[in-house]
Order: structure tokens, then C-alpha cells, then sequence
């Protein structure tokens, strides 16, 4: 495809943000959303204000190009026919089914291209389609409503429970859910259609009940759950087996029996435990874990395994710190969780974006060279130049082009770019942190602490040891 002068200079010095703003044209195509949101709506309806509009308002914003949905309307004034009061209106109506179809539509159209760039991942078990779970509260909001106005608590506009797939690194699918305060277990029903027979699911302690994971079973999937402390269960063998070592300890394995607390079905699984070689955060010296995978899967495998639950810890991480996924001005939990899944929708874009990056440049490279946040801070800072100096219209063309088209381009751009413009750094060991006396005084001052022969002090001050760098 040929493009412009103009278009080429931002092709070549910010790849990344062009190739995101053609996922974003593509992907969140007017014809495409609109299409979507007749077919997952209930009660929601449309008129003058569609709902293509209201993802692209609140993508500038999750996107960090613009600073809150008022900023975004009035950069769109010209495209959007209704008033402010009727965005904020509409916003607070987004049924919560709409919200996660949006993430699942955007995971499906992300997944279709990273393969077709031959851009995923080395699976992290061969023969199943593993996904990690777990849930993730949002924020307090601002107390802009009126019944927020007279408690001094913090206002919870809702959770979600996220299955992250670590094979393409995006959101396979988002239950969202407006209470705040709803235990994330009574959820789990809505996570067992998802799985088929190829499934393998990861997941920590909260929710590991026996109902959960007898209903995996009979979904013919396979699970990886923490053993929560209260969880009932048989010894078969008297004896933990030790198997090896791991990275994090030594690993035992033994055969188990639970039992389904309604129907009173027994079943039997293993049980792999690892005496971590350092306590965790909580003060645990050894972690359980429940497993039905088949016995050719080896304990010190399925201790490897479980450690990768992080990386959904660190989509999180991303989604707070790249881009802006909770939006404490949005205090109504439709508006809320709509903005923490517009959010969702943009992070599996840019998981597109890293997935092209990594059919051509290659999984270790982007792995141990490739920082996200400088792939972010890239399309955050150019982004309002580019679509200034490459106006909207220019972009429609993406639009119509098919995956394998627009998989093409992708991969064009990933070839030019150059990854030494987004290093990531590799941070060291944490030192301890010197314990500091209490402070005589309220200030000091920074110099005569560096220098105290140049600045002789009458006081003596008592300050603490600073090691030199």
C-alpha cells in the first residue's frame, strides 16, 4: 500500500503508534461496533449518539490522549450531535454484557491477527489452551453523585474476573459485575462456559472451592488451582513423594480425594507441594497445589506452571500504569466498568501491536529487549500530532481491509522498527532501605548533608547513615 510523505515519517519514527492507530480504525470500525453492540445489547438502544461514538471517547482517554471524557468530547464536538449531559447519560446506561462483549469482539479480531503474524507465544503447556484467572476490584471514584456525597467511604463502582491468555499476552474475556462488594467466587459459574476439553485453567487460592473445580471437570477441562487452607479433602497416600527441586523449593506430590459437597460425587487428584526456599509475602513456607492434569504433566511442571500466574498480575500492572483503565470521575458502575473494559479492549490492541513485533523480531528479542511502557509513552506522546498532521479521513482506508491484509501491513511496519528506541531496563537486587532515627527538625538541608565540612553547622543534627551510591 502506498502512502503519503507525511504518513511514511510517522511510519518510520513511531511505528508503534501507527500500527496502533490502524488496529483502532480497524478493529474499532464504526460498522463493526455498531454491528456488535446490536447483537449483545438488551435494553440498550441507539439514536443520535451511537455506541462506536462512546468507544472512541473513551479510548482517548484510557489511551491517556485525552485527560477525561469532557476533554474527549469537546476534541470530537465536531463528529458528536448530542450534548455532554447525553454522553454522561449514556455512559452510566452501558449494560455490563455489552461491555464484555466489546472485550471479547476485540480479543477475537487481536487473536486472528497475532496468529496470522505468527506472533504468539511459546505455549506454556503443549496440547491445551491455557488461561489465567483472576479478579480485579476497580478503584474508588470521586464522589460526584448525590448519595456518595454523605459517607466518608470509599465508593467501589464494581470488579470484574479477567481470564488473561498468556499464549498472545491479551484478555481472552472479562465478567464484569456492579456490586464492589460481591465475593469474585460467586462469579465462577460465568467462567465455566468458556472452557472446552483443551482448556487448562490457572488460578489462585480464592478460588479454589469444590464446587468450582468439580464443575471444571465436567466441563472435560483441566485446572491448576491453589489449595485454600479450608479446603476438605482425603489422603490415598499417607505420604507426600518427593519428586526434586524446583526454583523456588523442593516439590512433593500426593494423591488426593474431594468430594462434591451436593451430589456427593469423589473424585481423585494430586496434590503438589513446594517448601519455598523463602517465605512469601504472607508468611507461607510452603504453597499446595491442586491439579487433574494426567500424571505425564510432572509435579515440578505443574510447580513451573503456577508461578506464570503473574503475568496476569503484570497485565494489571499495565493497565494501571500504561494506560488509564479506571476513571475515577465515572462514578455509576455501568460507566465505571465500561471505562475499565474500553480499557481491556485497548490493551488487547496493543498486545496486536507487540504480537506483529514478534512475528518478526522474535519472542526472546521482545521478551528480554522491548519495554511496554516506552511502547505506550510512544503512541500517548505522538499520537495528537499524528492524527494532526494525518488526519481521520486518511485513516478510514484501514477500515476495510480484511485480517490477512491488515496482518500484512502490520508486519511491513514491525520490520522497520527500530526496538532500540523502547529499551527495557533490568533493575538489580533491592537494596534494604537504612532505618532512619526520628528527625530533630522539620527541614534539613540536602547540601550541608552532602558537604558538612563546606557548611559548618553550630547544631549538631542528628541524621542517619546514608550509604553512598
Amino acid at each position: 500500500m502506498v502512502f503519503n510523505k507525511i504518513f511514511e515519517r510517522f511510519a518510520t519514527a513511531a511505528p508503534a503508534c501507527v500500527m496502533h492507530r490502524a488496529l483502532m480504525e480497524n478493529i474499532f470500525a464504526p460498522d463493526k461496533l455498531d454491528a456488535m453492540f446490536r447483537d449483545a445489547a438488551e435494553l440498550q438502544y441507539e439514536r443520535e449518539l451511537l455506541f462506536s461514538s462512546l468507544v472512541s471517547l473513551t479510548s482517548q482517554v484510557v489511551c491517556r490522549v485525552s485527560e477525561n471524557v469532557r476533554t474527549a468530547y469537546m476534541d470530537q464536538r465536531e463528529q458528536i450531535v448530542v450534548s455532554l449531559s447525553a454522553v454522561y447519560q449514556k455512559l452510566r446506561k452501558v449494560e455490563p454484557e455489552t461491555s464484555r462483549a466489546l472485550v471479547q469482539f476485540t480479543a477475537r479480531q487481536a487473536s486472528e491477527l497475532i496468529d496470522r503474524c505468527k506472533g504468539s507465544r511459546k505455549p506454556l503447556l503443549a496440547g491445551y489452551d491455557t488461561f489465567i484467572l483472576d479478579g480485579n476490584h476497580l478503584a474508588k471514584t470521586q464522589r460526584r453523585l448525590k448519595v456518595l456525597r454523605m459517607t466518608s467511604a470509599g465508593a467501589l463502582p464494581g470488579q470484574s474476573l479477567v481470564l488473561l491468555d498468556p499464549a498472545r499476552a491479551l484478555i481472552h474475556d472479562l465478567i464484569p459485575c456492579e456490586d464492589g462488594h460481591a465475593q469474585e467466587r460467586s462469579l465462577t459459574d460465568e467462567v465455566l462456559p468458556i472452557l472446552t476439553p483443551r482448556s487448562l485453567l490457572i488460578a489462585d487460592r480464592n478460588f479454589c472451592t469444590l464446587k468450582f473445580l468439580f464443575g471444571i471437570a465436567g466441563r472435560k477441562a483441566s485446572y491448576l488451582v491453589r489449595q485454600h487452607g479450608r479446603m476438605p479433602w482425603k489422603p490415598v497416600e499417607n505420604k507426600a513423594r518427593y519428586v526434586g527441586r524446583s526454583d523456588t523449593g523442593r516439590v512433593y506430590e500426593q494423591q488426593i480425594e474431594l468430594c462434591h459437597p451436593e451430589t456427593g460425587r469423589v473424585t481423585q487428584v494430586r496434590r503438589i507441594t513446594v517448601r519455598l526456599k523463602s517465605a512469601t509475602r504472607d508468611g507461607d513456607t510452603e504453597i499446595h497445589l491442586l491439579t487433574n492434569l494426567p500424571a505425564k504433566v510432572s509435579a515440578l511442571k505443574v510447580a513451573a506452571l503456577y508461578r506464570t500466574r503473574w503475568t496476569l498480575e503484570q497485565a494489571f500492572n499495565e493497565l494501571t500504569t500504561h494506560l488509564r483503565c479506571e476513571l475515577n470521575t465515572l462514578g455509576y458502575p455501568k460507566a465505571a466498568l465500561f471505562g475499565f473494559c474500553v480499557a481491556a479492549a485497548a490493551y488487547n490492541l496493543l498486545a496486536a501491536t507487540k504480537g506483529a513485533l514478534r512475528g518478526v523480531h522474535g519472542e526472546e528479542k521482545l521478551e528480554k529487549e522491548v519495554s511496554n511502557f516506552y511502547l505506550t509513552k510512544e503512541i500517548n506522546t505522538v499520537y495528537g500530532g499524528m492524527m494532526v498532521a494525518v488526519p481521520p479521513t486518511e485513516w478510514e482506508e484501514f477500515q476495510t481491509f480484511s485480517p490477512a491484509t491488515l496482518a500484512d501491513q502490520l508486519l511491513c511496519w514491525a520490520r522497520g522498527a527500530d526496538l532500540t528506541r523502547y529499551p527495557k531496563s533490568t533493575r538489580g537486587p533491592k537494596k534494604p532501605k537504612p532505618k532512619c532515627p526520628n528527625a530533630q527538625f522539620q527541614h534539613v538541608a540536602t547540601a550541608r548533608l552532602l558537604d558538612p565540612d563546606r557548611y559548618p553547622s553550630k547544631r549538631k543534627r542528628k541524621t542517619a547513615a546514608v550509604p553512598d551510591n
